[in-house]
């Protein structure tokens, strides 16, 4: 007797996601500056954690670039360290 082949794979799986350009990269920013709170905040939660690369969609260099950015941003008490 022939065994059935069972698919486990969700029904909505098509394949492997297509490739997205982080935020800076897309707008050719090479330097992340730590006075562009707006765009700061946007990778920090609301208690001021910093976003995570998964999370953020920033490539792994932007997302170094991001971080220092960040961590003198709060030096210069422009961010929280916490909320």
């Amino acid at each position: 007797m022939a065994r059935r082949v069972i698919n486990r794979r969700k029904p909505g799986f098509v394949g492997a996601r297509e490739q997205t350009q982080c935020r800076f990269c897309r707008r050719g920013i090479a330097h992340v500056d730590y006075k562009d709170i707006g765009t700061l905040q946007k990778l920090l939660t609301n208690r001021g954690k910093i976003y995570s690369r998964k999370r953020s969609g920033n490539c792994a260099g932007c997302q170094r670039k991001a971080k220092r950015a960040i961590k003198q941003a709060r030096y210069m008490a422009l961010l929280p360290f916490t909320a």
